[in-house]
Order: structure tokens, then sequence, then C-alpha cells
């Protein structure tokens, strides 16, 4: 009997300690979702985060952790861009540009954040990430992949541009332009040969470091670092591979990101790798400084799957994608809309507890279509269903639930002749209709990112689900150059003036 009680004993404390080892660790991909070009700063015991959003609105999404591991989208740092009409579907869009690769700082109290948006660049700060982010310097100028720094003598620069990388000094006041008598130079001159991008500086014990993503011709995505004496010093001739690896998915390399400290000294890195239908997705890794490099993954330069969470594994919060009711008077933080919206075309307060989305012009395509509401889809597997009342709908309107990306998927309601249908369509071509009479509809989209397929399936109740057309397969391209998002959308061919009335969005991730 003391044998046996001993056994449970042991057993219970091998159990535990498991749970324990389980409870502080975390499997890359680190956020298995559409996150990337990030960048980090570290104030006190909270880690700041910048990802890239493309034409979504608002954009430049800042998420916060306590390990580098759970992240919450807590602000963006714009509403809208007011570059073109295009930004509003005005003469045409900006798919595949808009906002990207922001560069995040943190200098005496204050954030700074600059990006480009393929035709502009802008440079913006707030003394809390949280609150309001301010335009401080802007430029009909963009600047490329940039990396802004500010030195320890308070003088701030930017590294831009790819495989020729320049720096420009700029002025302390932030005023207009770069500093006339400041640093002007190239510091890499297009060597080695291949793409070289995405560009990140730091200074670590006294040398300056210009990290940048290297894809030499036949290779895989790489990260490579430069290392100088001084500011605008001899970079293109002190150079080193810190890391080369797919994490077991051939040929897609693992690369473009930032380096970050922890409170207690140890040094981490975020890496993301183009990753298929769900997008560009985040790893994180060790960093190890060793003989005055920054080397990236474990002794052998590769990427662990399974590893221990930064600080001890005190977990937070975790929120970039989540169900919302549209029980409050604004929307949840993690929607983004496709585009500017128009703000008087949709509302939370004209229907209490529903999203309520009008149709003002008439379009061609969900491409066209003002006020799609999206969220990003996770992997491996994610899902998404709404309810959704389409009494008035007018004709030709289309409203529903899509896998949305530049070769979307759908399921959707659609007005024709006065009646009802309902359509699976495989990049905008139908591939199943049924008919039906009712006012409400509950429609699902699986996502399913270990084959990169989709299934769409519609229900009357809630309860009981029917899958409709064939599985969808997703696909990730330049031309939007963003993952596949959960999207809810309604539009009008025909006349304008009907709307949907969405009762609940329900996320959920496996």
């Amino acid at each position: 009997m003391k044998t046996v009680f001993t056994n449970i004993i042991l057993y219970t404390l091998f159990a535990l300690a498991g749970t324990l080892q389980a409870q502080n660790t975390f499997t890359n991909p680190v956020i298995w979702s559409d996150v990337p070009d990030m960048d980090a700063v570290r104030v006190g015991n909270d880690y700041w985060m910048v990802s890239t959003t493309m034409h979504f609105s608002p954009g430049a999404p800042i998420m916060h952790s306590k390990d580098l591991v759970h992240w919450e989208t807590v602000n963006y740092i714009f509403d809208t861009l007011t570059d073109s009409p295009k930004n509003n579907l005005e003469g045409g869009n900006v798919y595949g540009r808009g906002q990207w690769a922001a560069s995040l700082k943190y200098h005496k109290g204050k954030f700074y954040c600059f990006f480009g948006t393929g035709g502009r660049s802008f440079l913006y700060s707030t003394t809390d990430p949280r609150k309001k982010w301010d335009i401080i310097w802007q430029s009909d100028t963009y600047y490329h992949d940039a990396a802004f720094f500010i030195d320890d003598d308070d003088r701030p620069f930017l590294f831009f541009n790819a495989s020729h990388i320049q720096l420009r000094e700029f002025y302390p006041d932030f005023r207009p332009g770069f500093k006339e008598d400041g640093v002007s130079c190239e510091v890499i001159h297009g060597e080695p040969k291949g793409l070289l991008e995405g560009s990140h500086v730091y200074k670590h014990d006294g040398k300056y470091y210009l990290t940048c993503i290297w894809w030499p011709r036949g290779g895989i995505r790489t990260q490579v670092c430069f290392r100088a004496d001084k500011i605008d010093g001899d970079y293109a001739n002190n150079m080193k591979v810190i890391l080369s690896d797919d994490a077991g998915m051939r040929g897609r390399g693992v690369a473009q990101g930032y380096f970050i400290d922890t409170p207690n000294g140890e040094w981490w890195s975020m890496m993301f790798q183009d990753h298929d239908a769900v997008g560009r997705i985040p790893y994180l890794m060790p960093l190890q400084w060793k003989d005055g490099w920054p080397m990236l993954g474990d002794e052998n330069g590769k990427i662990a799957k399974v590893q221990r969470i930064p600080g001890g594994g005190k977990k937070c919060k975790e929120r970039i994608s989540a169900s919302d009711e549209f029980k409050k008077p604004k929307l949840d933080i993690v929607w983004e809309w496709n585009h500017n919206p128009d703000n008087s075309l949709w509302s939370l307060t004209e229907r209490k507890g529903f999203l309520r989305l009008k149709t003002g012009k008439v379009v061609g395509s969900i491409f066209e279509a003002r006020n799609t509401l999206t969220q990003r889809t996770y992997g491996p597997k994610s899902e998404a269903s709404i309810r959704i009342d389409i009494s008035q709908m007018k004709e030709g309107d289309h409203a529903g639930l899509s896998t949305y990306c530049s070769q979307p998927g759908t399921i959707e309601v659609v007005v024709e002749n006065g009646e009802r249908y309902l359509l699976m369509t495989d990049r905008t071509a139908e591939k199943a209709r049924i008919a039906f009479n009712m006012d409400i509809i509950y429609l699902r989209a699986e996502a399913d990112f270990t084959t990169d397929n989709a299934i769409f399936s519609y229900s009357e109740d809630g309860k009981e689900w029917k899958q409709l057309g064939d599985s969808f397969h997703m696909v990730f391209n330049l031309e939007h150059f963003v993952g596949n998002r959960f999207a809810i959308f309604n539009y009008a061919t025909k006349q304008s003036g009907g709307w949907v009335d969405v009762d609940w969005f329900h996320f959920v991730k496996q």
C-alpha cells in the first residue's frame, strides 16, 4: 500500500512538473497569423510592437506584451490614410500599398514610428502608445523599408532603400526635409548581390548594427548584419549572416524583424516567414552576442519549435482576433476596414446590438466595396461565423462572409429578380447556389492553414450546418500582399440604399 501511495505521489509530481513546463514554453510560429514587418521596443517590463496592415484602416497596429509571446492589440497609429482618393476606393484602390515596414523607437520618454505608404513617408510620435499618435514629420517621397534611429547624442537618422542603403540625418526639431549640413551618404553599395531590405538599426557596446534581409540568387530569405564603429562608418566591409533557416518549410527563409532585450538582460529576436495563405507569420528565437555579432537561433543557428517563454513564463493577455457581439457603441479594436471607411454607411446604434452595413453606391465587385470589415485569420485552423438579417437587401445586393484577399472565397446572399439566393463563390466565380426565403441566415467560414483550404457552410438555426459548394483553396500573392482575412461585406450592383444587420461575429482559433 505504501508503494502504491508513493507511486501516486511521484506520478502527481511528474504530471505537475510537466504542466508547469508546458505553461512556461511556447511553440513557433509564436503568432500564427499575418503580423509581418514587426518592430518592437521595451520600456520597463512592457513590450510594444508595430506591424504592417497595408491598405486596411485603421492602420499600423500597436500591440502590447509582457513576455514577447502573448500579444494584445491596444491601438493604431492612424485612423485613415489620405494620400489619394484611392484610399477611399474612389478612382481606383491601394491594394498592395498603404502602410508597411514601420520602424518603432523609444527615446527619452517618447515613442517614434516611421513608415512609408509606397507614395509618401510619415514619422509619428507619442508619449503613451495607447493614446493618440501625432505626425511630426512627413514627406511626399517614399523611403523604402526605412529604419529610424536616434543616437545617444539625440541626433535622429534614417536608413532607407533596398540593396543600396542610404543614410540621412533629420533636423533635431524634425522640420521638413533632412539636415542640410547633416550626415548624408550611402552605407551599403549593393553588395552582397541580391535584395537587401527590411532595415533595422541598433547600437550595442558602442558599435552600430544595421540588419537586413538578404535574398541571394538561388537561396532563401536570409538575415544579415552589417557592423560599424560610427553611424556613417564602414558597414559594407563588415558583414555576417546571422540566420539562415526555413524552420522546416522548405525554401521559406525566416527573416526580417527585430532584436530586443529583456529586463533580466537576455536578448531575443522576432523574425517572420512567408507562410502561404495565412500570410507572413512571426517566429521568436533567442539571440546570443558572439564575438560582437548578434547570432540568432540555437547553438546551430536553427529555430527551435518549442522554447521557453522569455521572462520565466509570466502569461499576459493575448488578443489579436476576437468574437464580437456588437453591443458596444464602438467597434472592437481588433477590426479593420478594407480601405478607409465611409462612416455614414455603417452603425452600431441604429439597431442596438447589431452592426448595420449600408450600401452607398453601385459597384462591380467585392474589391470595390466600401465598409468591408475584416479580422486576421489564424493557423493552424480558425473559423468565423455570423448571424445576419438580410431582410432589407435590395435588388442586386451581395452580402455575406469571406476568406478575403486578392483571390477571395465567399458564402453570400444575393437578390436577383426579387428572389434570394445563397451562393458560394471561388475567386468571384459562382460555384454553388440554393434558393431560400428567410430573413435571418447563419454563415460560417472554416480555414485550415495546414492545407490552405476553406469550407463554407450555412444554417437556418445556428445549430445544424450544411456545407455549400466544394472546398475553396486559399492563396497569398503580391497583388494584395496580405494573408487571407475573415471579412463581412455588403455591396450593391444595381441600386444603393439597402442594408444588412449583423447580430454577432464568432471567432474560434484551434
